[in-house]
Order: structure tokens, then C-alpha cells, then sequence
């Protein structure tokens, strides 16, 4: 009988371990375009994370604001960014990946040279010169990064199979999220020495580095390798939104636009409350870890602010691999509940056990639903919507980072102000209330399930 046990243990590891190393396989045979989108996009990581994790200080000592105004600038940045996805995100279906790259990657070049130099302009302040040109800066940053990720998660779709693109758009996630932990690395020794400045100088450089690779990586030839790859994949283009003409194609947006499905709205809504502690992943965390701890953890702050990527970047190809066959709306349900849960352990105080207790498990949550939810937005969208899907998919993403970024500040200068001893700071109040919020999007899923999973939909019909 032990015998027996034995080789069917064996078949169901040996099962495991293909159902998690296949996937990694398919990717690895990936066209080249893919990879110079993975590339393009972990560069960009690198950029966008290293700039908005040290801009509520920049703000603060560079430009002149107080918690309150900083903490609106980069909920300008933050904000505006999704906004203009929602406006920008079909610029992607009419002049195609390659050229919305390149348009999206100059725009913010000269969007972080300007934010690089405007200490420079005169003495700083509210609506000083430094603080417009600050703002200058931003506007062209919000415009092209409108174009960039709508583009980065059109490219997935276009350049990957169904057998590849749920392992395609989690490693889309993960090299991302690679990028965001880079600067923790990167940023404290150009900061010391050279100061904000001189890290966001090192910043314009990638973005450099970033228009490069799509000129040379995503070539129109690499494209069409992989659309031809693609193409023999999937279902035939000729009746393709692009083909239509003008009027045809306006209906055929009309018809199509998502905002007409009453469990799309609720989906994407009911998720505002969990996305909060992304976004107090830089309005928060950074001046947190810099006010309410003393020594390694103050001096070092970027590095555990951003110990929440790598592991990203580790975690969520392994748990794409395990469960992309598992009901999207389950995982959504479970996936939030496991990262909202861990901010409770912050209302026991600054410690370190439970900043990286909760770290870990919050991100492991992610890993679990957030790609998921990516994917399932790409995957929905007809033919020749998916840069406006994605778009309007992120808008309530949008409206987070507008809501968080006006209380956050408050909530830093009443509980964790700056100039005052750790010991007498009320960071348990902030993160108790900070998980309350958040712990409704998962029992907002719960509730709703029946009705959702009733009409939901897995594939663009």
C-alpha cells in the first residue's frame, strides 16, 4: 500500500512543478518585442518609483512645502498620471505601441529635466518659481506617462498567446516592481553626495536609456515578428476596430464602452478602499520610516520603502504560475483580503517585526490579485480597445490617489510630525484607521459575489 502511495505523491509533485515551471518556459520563448517591452518597463519602474518616493521631501526642503502641500503635489503627480490614461489610453489604438512609446518617453524626459532643475529658479515657497516650474515639469511627466502604460499593456496583449499572456502580464508587473526596489539601492548614495537633485539627474538618464530600447529592441520589424506569432495564435484582425471607418468606429466605441456595465463600475470601485495603502506607499511610508524610526531604518529609508517591489518582482510570477487557473473573482476576494489585513499590524507601533510582517504579507496579496486585475481589463477589452480600457479601468485608481494624497498629510503632521521624538508620535491611531479603510474593498467583494460572478466576464466577446 506504501508502495503504492509513493508514485502517485510523486506524479502529483512532478504535476506541481510543471504547472510552475511551464508557464516560465512559454515566456522564455517570448518574441523579442515582449522583451523589449519588459525591458522598456523596468526602466521606467526604476524612474517613476525613484522619483515619487523621494518627491513629498523634494517638495518639502527643495521647493519649500509643508507636509500638507507636498503631499498635493505628488497626489498631482500620482493623480494626474491616471487621469490622463483615461483620456490619452486610446492614443494607443490609433498610432500603434511603438510610436506611443516614444512619444510617452520624450514627453517625460522633458517633464523630469524641468522638475530636476527648478530648485534653481529663485528663492522657493508656495507658487514660487521653483514651485511653478516644478509643476511645469509634472504636467508634461502626467502627459506622457497617460500614453506609456496603456502602450506597455497593449503591447502584452499583442505580443503574447493565450498560452503566454497570463505569465506575460505578471512579469509586465513584476520587472515593474523590480524596477520600483532598484532605487533603494541606487538612491542613498547619489543622495548623500549629490543630493535629490543630483538622483533625479541619474533618473533623466534612464529615461534616456528607456527611448533607446524602444529604437532599438521594439524595432517595426520585432513587431511584426511577434503580431505574425500572435496572429497565427489567435482569432483573425480583419474585423479589427482599426479597419472600420471613422463613423463605424465611433459607434463601435459607443457599443463597447465599459462604463455601460453596472458590474464593471462596481468592480473597479469597490477596489478604491485596498488601492489607498499603494498610494500611502509613497505619500506615507517614506516619511514615516524617515520621522518614526531612529538610525538604519531612518538613514536608509528608500531601501525599506521599497522592499515591497522585489518582492513583487519574486512573488508574483510564482503565484501567477499557481493560480492561473483559479476563478479571477475568488482570487480577487482572497487576494485583497490578504493585503489589507497586515496594515492592523502597524497599529501596534514602529517596530521593525511588524514593518516587515507587514510588508511581506501585503505583498503577497498583491502578487495574488493585482496582475489578475490587470490582465482581466486587457483581456475583456474588444479588438482595438485595450489602450482605452486599460485607461478607464485605472480611473478609480485615479480618484484614489486624489482622496489619499489630501488626508495623507494631515494624517502625518497630526500623528507622525517631523521634529518630534518617535516615542511621543501616535502612529497606531493612523495605521488602525488606515486598515479599516482598506479591509472594505475584500468584504465588498465578499458580498457582492453572487451578483458578480453571475454576469462576470473572462474573455471580450
Amino acid at each position: 500500500m506504501e508502495e503504492q502511495k509513493k508514485p502517485i505523491a510523486k506524479s502529483i509533485f512532478q504535476q506541481t512543478i510543471s504547472e510552475v515551471t511551464q508557464p516560465f518556459i512559454d515566456l522564455f520563448h517570448a518574441p523579442r518585442a515582449l522583451w523589449g517591452v519588459n525591458l522598456s518597463y523596468l526602466l521606467e519602474g526604476l524612474t517613476y518609483f525613484g522619483v515619487v518616493g523621494l518627491l513629498t521631501i523634494f517638495f518639502n526642503k527643495d521647493i519649500g512645502l509643508n507636509d500638507i502641500n507636498a503631499g498635493q503635489m505628488v497626489g498631482v503627480l500620482t493623480a494626474g498620471i491616471t487621469l490622463s490614461m483615461l483620456f490619452l489610453g486610446a492614443t494607443v489604438d490609433i498610432i500603434g505601441v511603438r510610436k506611443s512609446f516614444l512619444v510617452s518617453l520624450i514627453l517625460m524626459l522633458v517633464g523630469r529635466v524641468l522638475l530636476t532643475i527648478s530648485p534653481q529658479f529663485g528663492a522657493n515657497g508656495l507658487w514660487s518659481s521653483p514651485h511653478l516650474i516644478a509643476m511645469f515639469g509634472i504636467f508634461w511627466i502626467i502627459l506622457g506617462y497617460g500614453i506609456y502604460q496603456p502602450a506597455a499593456y497593449a503591447a502584452v496583449k499583442q505580443f503574447t498567446t493565450e498560452k503566454t499572456s497570463a505569465m506575460g502580464y505578471a512579469m509586465l508587473y513584476a520587472v515593474m516592481n523590480l524596477g520600483g526596489f532598484l532605487p533603494g539601492l541606487i538612491s542613498p548614495p547619489v543622495r548623500k553626495s549629490f543630493a535629490i537633485t543630483g538622483v533625479f539627474w541619474v533618473y533623466v538618464i534612464l529615461t534616456v536609456a528607456g527611448i533607446f530600447v524602444v529604437m532599438f529592441v521594439i524595432t517595426n520589424k520585432a513587431i511584426k515578428d511577434a503580431t505574425v506569432t500572435d496572429i497565427s495564435s489567435k482569432s483573425d484582425d480583419k474585423d479589427s476596430v482599426e479597419n472600420l471607418p471613422l463613423k463605424d468606429k465611433m459607434k463601435y466605441y459607443l457599443k463597447n464602452f465599459p462604463l455601460k456595465d453596472l458590474r464593471f463600475l462596481y468592480f473597479i470601485f469597490i477596489l478604491i478602499p485596498v488601492q489607498t495603502l499603494f498610494a500611502h506607499n509613497w505619500l506615507t511610508l517614506p516619511a514615516y520610516f524617515n520621522r518614526a524610526f531612529t538610525g538604519v531604518v531612518s538613514n536608509n529609508f528608500e531601501f525599506f520603502t521599497n522592499f515591497n517591489p522585489i518582492l513583487i518582482f519574486i512573488l508574483t510570477p510564482m503565484v501567477a504560475a499557481l493560480t492561473s487557473t483559479k476563478n479571477a473573482y475568488k482570487m480577487m476576494i482572497l487576494g485583497t483580503l490578504v493585503m489589507a489585513s497586515p496594515t492592523f499590524l502597524l497599529a501596534f507601533g514602529p517596530n521593525l517585526y511588524t514593518v516587515f510582517g507587514y510588508l511581506i504579507i501585503m505583498t503577497i496579496g498583491e502578487a495574488m490579485w493585482q496582475p489578475r486585475f490587470l490582465q482581466w481589463v486587457a483581456e475583456i477589452a474588444p479588438k482595438g480597445m485595450t489602450g482605452i480600457y486599460m485607461g478607464i479601468g485605472q480611473f478609480p485608481w485615479f480618484l484614489t490617489k486624489v482622496v489619499t494624497s489630501l488626508y495623507s498629510g494631515w494624517f502625518l503632521m497630526h500623528y507622525c510630525p517631523e521634529g518630534v521624538a518617535p516615542q511621543l508620535m501616535n502612529t497606531q491611531m493612523m495605521w488602525l484607521i488606515y486598515g479599516f479603510i482598506a479591509i472594505i474593498s475584500p468584504v465588498g467583494l465578499f458580498l457582492a459575489r453572487k451578483w458578480m460572478i453571475k454576469g462576470f466576464k473572462e474573455k471580450a466577446v
